[in-house]
């Protein structure tokens, strides 16, 4: 059953998404067009494994949505609104100190 977030719970949950590298890179993607994971997985260049890992944090965290096309199974953006948060944060400009780190930049984890 699908449920409302709360705007923090949206927030925080977009935030551990981004907090990969690789999952950035893959909504990044999405956010040009809907994908083939295996399509995904070698844009990317990284294993079909490895993908489908950040694929199903994408999905938890209720950023993108797994469509069925026939046999095949495509992820897209589960909001067009996410692409343009995307963009938005993509072209944002931040003060940031060339010798500071963020101190949950370690922190690994997902949603």
């Amino acid at each position: 059953m699908l449920s409302l977030a709360s705007e923090v719970e949206v927030l925080a949950r977009f935030g551990r998404a981004l907090a990969d590298p690789i999952r950035c890179r893959l909504l990044l993607a999405l956010r040009e067009a809907p994908a083939h994971p295996a399509d995904l997985a070698e844009e990317l260049g990284i294993s079909r494994t490895r993908l489908s890992n950040h694929l199903a944090c994408l999905r938890d965290c209720g950023l993108v949505v797994a469509v069925p096309v026939g046999r095949r199974t495509r992820y897209e953006l589960a909001d067009p609104r996410l692409g343009h948060a995307l963009q938005d944060l993509r072209t944002a400009v931040l003060a940031v100190e060339s010798d500071r780190t963020c101190p949950d930049a370690d922190a690994k984890g997902c949603c």
